[in-house]
């Protein structure tokens, strides 16, 4: 029998290194035969991060243009995207999470009647304004969905809320758990941090780039150049977004705080071993939640709402808002009080146990009739 052809469909950095071990885990299943499509969506940093799992696309739409609008994003994908798959012969598409090419590919994929898998499903803010567009596009890729692979039973009862049948739904827990262990296990920290470790100052890791959080970026960057300034024990790194819209908030602010390195995107593999040593990871990123209650490492959520509630619910991550007074109240509060770090870094991982990626590549054999349906994790 001629393998099932799986094409994982991704186009950012957090996208690849969530979708890697799905690949790794459906090359060794048998019976199917994974296959990349790129779109390209951040073109840079989606190249790093696929030179550190060494992947390589078997399609790139390589759709990314400067100060891309979301609008023309998707006028772009979506045709593209129906006619590669058309090429590609798949069997099933995979999409992860809540990009614009999550959405977009899995429209093109329905509009070609080719089922859609869901990495990621389920996870939900409540508001459709946070984060923008990213829960739009978590919530349009779970009506099109035939398979959706939840990370915990909380993103499950989600989607059975929704009226989505249980029977395509599994609980796999979180596959940036997988990836961000097997990286932060085998790649040390640049040799510059890990002299500032050594010498006992404490890391901080910073990320903000959220659409939601730009008109007030500028703002909350003088509300963390004050945090930094009140610490001048610690030691802030910042890899800085490449859109222009961050670069022009942050910069100018924080550039000239002795305490506060920034950086160029860092690849994955630069990154995972940085927040392993951090002390405390501020971000408003998604996957950086998971991704620090993987490692034991405290984050501060520079966000109004989170989609992962479990980690609030765990205790590894707090809600810092994105009002700079609050941030900066809750940041000192964090960076001031040990034990409360402490308690967040002994805090159970919601999240998974490393396996989510050999789940899921079950589940799709289950789905062809090639092996039995894998257990939910819990």
């Amino acid at each position: 029998m001629t393998d099932k052809r799986i094409v994982l469909a991704f186009g950012t950095r957090p996208e690849t290194t969530k979708m890697a071990p799905v690949y790794a885990a459906l090359a060794a299943q048998p019976g199917l035969t994974p296959l990349i499509l790129s779109t390209g969506q951040q073109r840079q940093m989606l190249d790093g991060a696929l030179n550190v799992f060494g992947l390589t696309p078997d399609r790139d739409l390589n759709v990314m243009t400067e100060r891309q609008t979301l609008a023309d994003l998707t006028a772009r994908i979506v045709p593209q995207a129906g006619r590669v798959l058309r090429e590609m012969e798949a069997d099933l598409v995979l999409v992860h999470g809540d990009t614009s090419t999550s959405f977009c590919v899995a429209l093109s994929a329905f509009y070609e009647g080719i089922p859609v898998g869901h990495v990621e499903a389920g996870l939900r803010s409540g508001d459709l304004q946070e984060p923008f567009p990213e829960e739009a596009n978590r919530r349009l890729t779970g009506v099109l969905s035939a398979l959706d692979f939840s990370p915990t039973s909380g993103s499950k009862a989600n989607l059975t809320r929704e009226g989505k049948p249980e029977v395509g739904i599994f609980v796999t827990g979180q596959t940036a758990v997988d990836a961000v262990r097997e990286v932060a296990g085998r790649v040390p920290l640049r040799p510059e941090w890990q002299a500032r470790v050594d010498a006992g100052q404490p890391l901080v890791t910073v990320t903000m780039h959220r659409r939601e959080n730009q008109p007030m970026m500028r703002e909350m960057a003088q509300a963390l150049a004050r945090v930094a300034q009140a610490h001048p024990d610690h030691h802030f790194i910042y890899p800085v977004h490449l859109s222009p819209a961050v670069q022009e908030a942050v910069r100018p602010v924080l550039e000239g705080v002795s305490n506060f390195e920034l950086t160029a995107p860092l690849d994955y593999s630069d990154m995972a071993p940085l927040m392993a040593a951090s002390v405390l990871l501020a971000t408003d990123s998604g996957g950086l939640q998971e991704e620090g209650a993987a490692l034991g490492v405290p984050v501060a959520v520079l966000r109004n709402v989170t989609e992962r509630p479990e980690g609030l619910e765990a205790g590894v991550l707090k809600l810092a808002g994105n009002d700079p007074a609050q941030l900066e109240a809750v940041l000192n509060h964090l960076l001031d009080s040990p034990e409360t770090l402490k308690g967040m870094r002994e805090a159970r991982n919601p999240y998974g146990d490393g396996q989510a990626a050999g789940r899921i590549a079950r589940a799709i054999a289950w789905h062809f009739g090639l092996g039995e349906r894998p257990a939910d994790w819990n």
